[in-house]
């Protein structure tokens, strides 16, 4: 799903980005809800969130405590995003990767339009655009595979020609 987010466009450096578990849900300009599962027989409900300020994952197998992810300017925090995390949260093994490219302008330009076209269509996929520049966005993909659920999102800084690319996957704990 591809939807313009009414909003000013918040992020403004990638280096602004934060990371954090545990939030409860954030006011959100866009979300879709989705149920995954795979042959091994995990089933979960995902709501993705676009935030004004990016993005935020809640995850519930309905077994347990459930897994928040957001990655945002959240107001006071000063810890830069990671680039990698591995934590047992409640009922989960959580695992995080960040990476920011730095691309040429016309290289940007392609890979923000390759990005929104994988997005848009996929039934678990969502992504935003911010007034102003049609490659200012925020997109998210998430799926269920091999007994754990995983997401990839992508925060575009066209100002800075920066692409910020998270990984994230769960496994629930038996």
């Amino acid at each position: 799903m591809l939807t313009t987010l009414h909003t000013a466009y918040t992020d403004t450096r990638a280096g602004d980005l934060a990371w954090c578990l545990g939030k409860d849900a954030l006011p959100a300009l866009a979300v879709l809800d989705v149920e995954v599962g795979d042959a091994r027989g995990l089933r979960a409900k995902v709501e993705m969130r676009l935030l004004g300020a990016s993005h935020q994952v809640l995850v519930d197998t309905g077994r347990d405590s459930g897994c928040s992810e957001t990655v945002a300017c959240l107001p006071g925090s000063q810890a830069p995003l990671p680039f990698g995390v591995a934590r047992r949260v409640g009922g989960w093994d959580y695992e995080f990767a960040a990476r920011i490219e730095t691309l040429s302008q016309g290289s940007f330009a392609g890979r923000a339009q390759e990005l929104l076209a994988l997005v848009a269509d996929h039934p678990n996929g969502l992504a935003g655009t911010f007034p102003g520049d049609p490659h200012a966005f925020t997109a998210m993909l998430v799926q269920c595979a091999e007994g754990s659920v995983r997401w990839r999102t992508w925060h575009a800084y066209p100002q800075e020609g920066r692409l910020v690319t998270t990984r994230t996957r769960v496994n629930a704990l038996p």
